[in-house]
């Protein structure tokens, strides 16, 4: 009697394990994460119940550090507090979900002695001022970027990491190069790639030939690709053009509209210290992706011609699974024009310029929609 219960029971238990088991893998099944598909004004199929979401991004121009800029801002201490420059459009900042700046300056510290034109080199203060404002991400690939060599590059990276603030387009080492850029936000995945022209003819060291992306259309295609993969949509930041031209040069705009066919659902432009117009570009596959050519200086020293005019650019991007179907969408484009003021090489602040100048900023809105509003 003893063995036949035994039996009974290690039948029992085998039978049990089975159906656990059965059910563990099928749980399994039920609960993998969602795909993630680029289908930018596309269409993908799925095979999931129906789901909408909408993150809002938002990106500001050069901040680009004179000499008098940040001595403008440095304490009794010698610390240095750009918190007052900003306040004025904390407001506007920190309503949307992702915001981006370009960081022209290398946030390299005073260890290393601050600089300005032709060769600059930022505090560390403006990157904790730029979070407070609600920065969540640093374009740094750009013509300064190897202005202070590779302990710049270095010491920026570091300090953005330990703030909690994503960088792209420099790095500190190989391996940092080859982490995808990818932000995470109510269930759209947001990748970042980023790339300069050049580098004011510093050459990049042999030693470190990851530090700054440069562009090269076929490495962005290819960089675009092995995003996809990762991300629902793309954006891909741009240093180039011509300065203090306020159009796009042909070679932008033969460059964007290739991005746009090849997987770019947004492209961001600097380098050009001025605001160039907004437009939308033909993605090849039935949609549209969106390019703001130059955002324009942002928080600098530069003054006059519109060198003092930036501005925050506001995009919407719209997810919906419906039908079996998966359509990721860039939508209702704007911006709000500022203005950096200031009283004889003191007191920078960054307004809205609708709050200095209402018909210049009337004039500024129709020079920055005069290409998506035809």
């Amino acid at each position: 009697m003893k063995r036949t219960y035994q039996i009974s029971f290690l039948l029992f238990s085998i039978v049990i394990l089975g159906a656990s088991l059965f059910f563990f893998i099928k749980g399994q099944d039920q609960t993998e994460s969602l795909p993630s598909k680029k289908v930018s004004t596309h269409v993908v199929a799925n095979k999931y119940k129906n789901f909408e979401t909408e993150v809002s991004f938002s990106a500001i121009g050069d901040v680009l550090l004179h000499s008098r800029v940040y001595n403008d801002a440095k304490q009794t201490d010698g610390s240095y507090d750009f918190n007052p420059m900003l306040e004025g459009v904390k407001s506007e900042l920190n309503v949307n979900d992702i915001t981006m700046a370009n960081q022209e300056s290398m946030m390299g510290g005073v260890d290393i002695g601050l600089s300005t034109y032709p060769s600059f080199n930022s505090p560390y203060e403006i990157g904790e001022d730029l979070k407070g404002a609600g920065i969540d991400i640093v374009n740094m690939a750009n013509n300064h970027t190897l202005d202070r060599g590779m302990t710049a590059v270095e010491n920026a990276t570091h300090y953005y990491k330990k703030l909690g603030i994503t960088y792209v387009g420099a790095y500190q080492s190989e391996n940092d190069a080859n982490t995808l850029r990818v932000l995470s936000v109510k269930g759209i995945k947001i990748g970042f790639l980023s790339y300069t022209y050049g580098t004011n003819g510093i050459p990049i060291p042999d030693e470190h030939p990851y530090v700054v992306n440069m562009i090269d259309e076929l490495k962005i295609i290819n960089d675009m690709k092995e995003m996809k993969s990762q991300s629902d949509v793309i954006i891909v930041n741009l240093h180039w053009g011509n300065e203090y031209q306020r159009y796009p040069t042909n070679q932008q705009k033969e460059l964007a509209n290739s991005l746009a066919k090849n997987g770019a659902d947004v492209i961001v432009g600097h380098h050009s210290h001025v605001l160039q117009p907004i437009e939308w570009l033909d993605n090849g596959n039935g949609g549209q992706s969106l390019v703001v050519y130059s955002l324009g200086n942002f928080l600098s020293g530069q003054v006059g011609d519109y060198k003092d005019i930036g501005g925050i650019f506001n995009v919407k991007i719209n997810k919906k699974i419906e039908q079996a179907e998966t359509i990721t969408t860039i939508k209702e484009p704007s911006f709000i024009p500022t203005i950096v003021t200031s009283s004889n090489r003191s007191n920078y602040r960054v307004q809205l310029l609708e709050n200095i100048n209402k018909q210049q900023n009337e004039e500024i809105l129709a020079h920055m929609y005069q290409w998506i509003n035809q």
